[in-house]
């Protein structure tokens, strides 16, 4: 029902849109199905339907989950990232008039969770209002400013950056995304290859989908965007990225055990991410990841790692929005346990 739904507001929207976006039937007939193959227009997705038996989407939750949501926010004064102070209705997903209405043509600055405001084109600004994460590396500072590198405290729990943060990957320092260590510089803005660098340079706008064709004019022969490399490399940067990750959650769960006392493990899918490893197994068995089983013995250390780690895990494209600030991150993460933990930062090399 509410696919069908939000298939007759797009028909209705491309038929009204006018001279600027659709102008022949066959554009609406290609777009309409293009948008249908994306996951903004999955009304079965919890993403959009995580609500209904509520019947409304609150106002922190509705701009990036609704279209009145989003439209309601661009058309408002924009102080909060991601915030409005109404809920909305459900049965929508993210329809065209989402991306195509005055108010987001016009947009050319987007608030960020860190606070900090970026100018962007056109290509990425409407892009990254939602996709920019919900918390930042103030907000864990935040919470850990009171207590000692490697005091377990109750009062700290994981701080989720929430999902698809690209647009926080992507630029990088400028917006803080990432748990950023005191006193290192990190990268700003990813500069790509020239007309590579804003979202839809990459992405189709409408199925969201990466169009290889994009990417083989300078890496010849490459037929996955992961099996993209630099000559230098004898892996990819995404095999590189996701090394180091595991790196990362190996020495995350090393450090759990040795310092906090607790053992711990992560499931991907599985909200709040990171549980007791109550037999010691390092597995993440279905009897261990549920919320009451939550991890709780976070110590500051511990906590900037696993944020980091959670940071680049719900990017899955972050080897490609900002390579040389994901590295960063991961490289500070590991180092900083390694100075507490048997954890080792031996070949480390950050950029």
């Amino acid at each position: 029902m509410a696919k069908r739904l939000a298939v007759g507001a797009a028909v209705a929207t491309l038929m009204t849109l006018g001279s600027g976006y659709a102008q022949t039937p066959l554009q609406q007939e290609e777009i309409l199905k293009l948008w249908l193959a994306s996951p903004h227009a999955d009304g079965d997705a919890q993403a959009f339907k995580h609500w209904n038996s509520e019947g409304e989407i609150p106002g922190v939750c509705a701009v990036c989950h609704s279209t009145p949501g989003v439209v309601s926010f661009l058309s408002g004064p924009q102080l909060s990232p991601g915030i409005i102070d109404q809920a909305i209705s459900t049965g929508s997903t993210i329809e065209c008039t989402a991306c195509h209405n005055p108010a987001a043509d016009a947009l050319s600055t987007v608030v960020f969770p860190s606070g900090l405001r970026q100018s962007l084109q056109e290509g990425a600004a409407i892009c990254s209002v939602c996709h920019q994460g919900r918390t930042s590396s103030s907000d864990v500072d935040a919470a850990t400013a009171a207590i000692t590198d490697d005091e377990v405290s109750s009062d700290l729990t994981f701080i989720n950056i929430h999902y698809a943060a690209a647009g926080a990957t992507r630029l990088g320092g400028s917006a803080k995304g990432g748990y950023q260590y005191a006193g290192l510089d990190y990268a700003g803005p990813f500069s790509h290859a020239p007309n590579m660098s804003e979202c839809t340079d990459c992405h189709d706008p409408h199925s969201t989908q990466i169009s290889i064709e994009s990417c083989t004019s300078c890496h010849e022969g490459v037929t996955d965007v992961r099996d993209i490399r630099m000559p230098q490399d004898s892996t990819s940067t995404a095999v590189q990225i996701g090394q180091l990750h595991e790196r990362l959650g190996n020495a995350i769960a090393t450090y759990a055990k040795e310092v906090a006392g607790e053992a711990l493990i992560y499931a991907e899918d599985t909200f709040p991410y990171f549980f007791h490893d109550l037999n010691d197994d390092g597995l993440s068995d279905s009897e261990e990841t549920i919320f009451p089983n939550k991890y709780a013995a976070w110590s500051p250390r511990l906590l900037k790692a696993a944020y980091n780690f959670q940071f680049v895990a719900k990017d899955p494209g972050a080897f490609a929005h900002n390579p040389h600030y994901v590295t960063q991150l991961l490289v500070d993460s590991i180092r900083d346990l390694s100075r507490a933990s048997s954890v080792s930062d031996a070949g480390l090399e950050r950029p």
